[in-house]
């Protein structure tokens, strides 16, 4: 039997999806941009301006459809037939992977404005938005768990061993190396993009291609390229951070010898 939906309803879910596919296609564009670009440089920085306001509004659009789902028919989604799946898929992880690209992009950009001052992450409104990460993507995992889907559960132990990683940053009671901010975030800004790839992939594309809802390779895609490029650029840092071999010193006995002189 179909459930009536609302006709208000449906417009708005609708304009949600248009809107939300519009930012995301932004973001998702313009995330490349500021990989391929020289770090620092005035087009990374303008690439990831607007790859962080896509994403920023794609994740929040991506809650508010979540919020939807959960709580509207499901009539919307005729490929998914299961009640407890469509809940996970398109509600629950759907509102945690939104959740967790705007953690992204909120840390991403702050450890930068706070690259001097890293105690400032320790304050609410950062903590509230980690905590938020951290309970959207524990109930991700334990509602995946129930409904034996092992790929909702894989997501959310990646989500939040990200925040525990930020965390360990933040709280370190010693003070990091001063460039140690650069690495956090590079894996902020990746993460963010493969959260939006894995929402995208996972939750969108199903709407054409639904019997890949399950495919391990979409869902695992995002992680190994995010994963790899995350790696990729901490070894990086740390050549270009290291210091360089200055060459042979003069054991101190030889100054005065003769055949040294002094500087």
């Amino acid at each position: 039997m179909t459930e009536y939906v609302m006709p208000w309803g449906m417009a708005l879910f609708e304009a949600l999806v248009v809107t939300h596919v519009i930012t995301g296609a932004v973001g998702l564009t313009a995330f490349w941009g500021p990989i391929v670009t020289k770090k620092g440089s005035g087009r990374h920085r303008k690439w990831g301006k607007a790859a962080c306001y896509g994403f920023l509004g794609a994740g929040s659009l991506a809650i508010a459809m979540a919020l939807l789902s959960l709580y509207g028919p499901e009539a919307r989604h005729p490929e998914v037939t299961d009640r407890a799946l469509f809940d996970g898929l398109f509600g629950w992880m759907m509102l945690y992977l939104g959740t967790l690209t705007i953690g992204f992009v909120d840390y991403g950009l702050a450890v930068v404005k706070h690259s001097r001052n890293r105690r400032a992450l320790r304050a609410i409104r950062y903590q509230a938005m980690i905590a938020a990460v951290v309970v959207s993507g524990a109930w991700c995992g334990i509602y995946g768990a129930q409904v034996g889907h092992p790929l909702m559960v894989l997501v959310a132990v990646i989500g939040i061993v990200s925040m525990l990683i930020q965390q360990a940053y933040i709280w370190r009671p010693g003070d990091p190396p001063r460039t140690t901010y650069h690495g956090e975030h590079f894996r902020a800004l990746i993460g963010m993009g493969i959260s939006a790839y894995t929402a995208f992939l996972s939750v969108g594309l199903i709407r054409y291609v639904p019997e890949h809802v399950f495919n391990p390779a979409i869902w695992a895609g995002p992680s190994v390229i995010g994963v790899s490029l995350i790696l990729y650029f901490t070894l990086k840092a740390k050549r270009a951070s290291a210091p360089r071999p200055s060459g042979v010193r003069p054991h101190p006995q030889q100054i005065g010898d003769g055949l040294v002189k002094r500087q």
